[in-house]
């Protein structure tokens, strides 16, 4: 079912937690998938676009939810038809208290292509994806590669020498988890990482800079204030999202990758980079910015995703 997004719900559907507005400006959809409701959104040209549909992820944190890849969603939506997914437990998405793990958030974005398979048939999918939201997004490409023509994966996850097993399944950490949710205290230390302040410390972290997106920190508030929000991201700083196996999922992707991050911040160790370094398939671009600099260099960082996507495609419109 669909609902066009046109004002912020009323804190009465929200069980008294504050109106959460649409963090992109499209189209609200919500979908049955196997981790609860499924919403995403979208957007496309007024004219027909020729171009094929492209989809974006953003990453898993507290504060997750389709506002993080805002830039890029208001950028394209102009000229070719736009996705953006909330995975499940952040955003509009279900927020249930159950065990999320990285099957859910992968068969998620299974969920996602498949409804925009069905809007856009015979077409190949480009997807974008943030930090984390690279693994699942990778993981999804690995099992269904014919349905996406290229990959952009910003500031991923994986690519760091911590923690780099070789081996199935996830970095889980089942004892902090239970200590998380202990109802004694589970929503009392979510209450207190989620302050103002404390959001925008995590923020500085990430852009490596003082100077965050205001826009940000203010949906960031409001998104993890709403009914469950803790819930997922106890799975993730437990562990239960993270897999042991990527780089080797990373190094087997067979389309074109775009691979890009920032030199400041929390998130730049990027040790085993080298592994795909050099690959045909892969292009690396490094910005002199933060995790975010989609946000810190939106011109330069679509001109950049533009002259990817333009071998991608080739002189002649061919998929390379």
């Amino acid at each position: 079912m669909t609902d066009t997004a046109t004002t912020p719900a009323s804190p009465a559907t929200r069980n008294d937690g504050p109106a959460l507005p649409p963090p992109v400006p499209g189209e609200k959809h919500d979908i049955d998938s196997f981790g609860g409701r499924l919403t995403y959104w979208s957007a496309a040209p007024a004219e027909p676009s020729y171009e094929p549909p492209l989809l974006l992820i953003h990453s898993i944190n507290a504060a997750g939810s389709a506002y993080e890849v805002r830039p890029i969603f208001t950028h394209y939506a102009t000229r070719r038809p736009v996705y953006a997914v909330e995975l499940p437990g952040f955003g509009h998405s279900s927020r249930a208290k159950r065990q999320y793990t990285i099957r859910m958030m992968t068969d998620a974005i299974h969920s996602v292509v498949a409804e925009i398979q069905k809007a856009h048939p015979g077409q190949k999918i480009d997807a974008l994806a943030l930090s984390l939201g690279s693994e699942f997004l990778a993981r999804a490409a690995s099992e269904t590669p014919a349905a996406f023509r290229s990959l952009a994966l910003v500031a991923p996850t994986g690519f760091d020498k911590r923690n780099q097993r070789w081996t199935r399944g996830s970095r889980a950490i089942p004892w902090l988890h239970s200590f998380f949710e202990n109802p004694l205290w589970s929503e009392g230390i979510f209450k207190a990482l989620t302050a103002k302040p404390v959001i925008a410390w995590f923020l500085k972290k990430a852009f490596g800079s003082p100077n965050i997106d205001q826009g940000m920190l203010d949906y960031d508030y409001l998104t993890t204030h709403q009914p469950g929000a803790q819930h997922a991201p106890y799975y993730f700083v437990s562990g239960f999202l993270f897999s042991q196996d990527i780089l080797r999922i990373y190094q087997d992707l067979p389309m074109p990758v775009w691979f890009s991050h920032g030199v400041r911040g929390d998130f730049v160790d990027y040790g085993f980079k080298s592994t795909v370094e050099g690959r045909p398939n892969w292009t690396v671009t490094v910005f002199q910015t933060g995790a975010m600099p989609h946000f810190e260099v939106p011109a330069e960082f679509m001109r950049a995703y533009d002259e990817f996507l333009a071998r991608v495609t080739g002189p002649s419109g061919a998929t390379l």
